[in-house]
């Protein structure tokens, strides 16, 4: 899956965000029988599952109403979990010091899928630390990034 264009972050995120809850991420699969736009909440207090049905209902009506996508499609609003996805370059600072798996459009240093730390946000690279290596990563580079959950005990 792939981040939504921006006419739908435009569109959903205010939609989500007005309803009192973080949109941390939307992403939108286009396919001409079964397209799939996921979107992903938040709150402080956490996200069951009659928030996300809440949210549903209201970005589906809007979407009904605007029409942006003209093929067919699920809509589905979820929870960004434990393996959350990250799609902003404020989320990578927010989760400094954690394990990340970043996946590349353009691979760096012959590898399109870093799995380490994120030790530092600089302008806009995410810096990445894996096995005492140290890579420099344009958030323009990520195609998919995701918080590693660790439930070791």
């Amino acid at each position: 899956m792939k981040q939504a264009p921006k006419h739908l972050i435009d569109l959903i995120e205010p939609i989500v965000e007005g309803m009192g809850y973080e949109c941390v991420g939307i992403e939108f699969n286009p396919h001409p029988t079964n397209g799939l736009l996921r979107i992903y909440i938040d709150a402080e207090s956490g996200v069951v599952l009659d928030d996300c049905t809440r949210v549903s209902r209201q970005v589906s009506g809007v979407l009904d109403v605007e029409d942006p996508i003209k093929t067919v499609y699920q809509l589905e609003v979820s929870t960004p979990g434990a393996e959350r996805p990250l799609f902003k370059i404020e989320h990578f600072q927010r989760f400094i010091g954690q394990k990340v798996q970043v996946n590349l459009f353009v691979p760096i240093e012959k590898r399109r899928k870093i799995i380490g730390f994120i030790s530092a946000v600089k302008d806009d690279v995410i810096i990445v630390e894996e096995d005492g290596n140290q890579f420099d990563i344009p958030v323009k580079s990520i195609s998919k990034a995701n918080l590693v959950a660790d439930f070791s005990i």
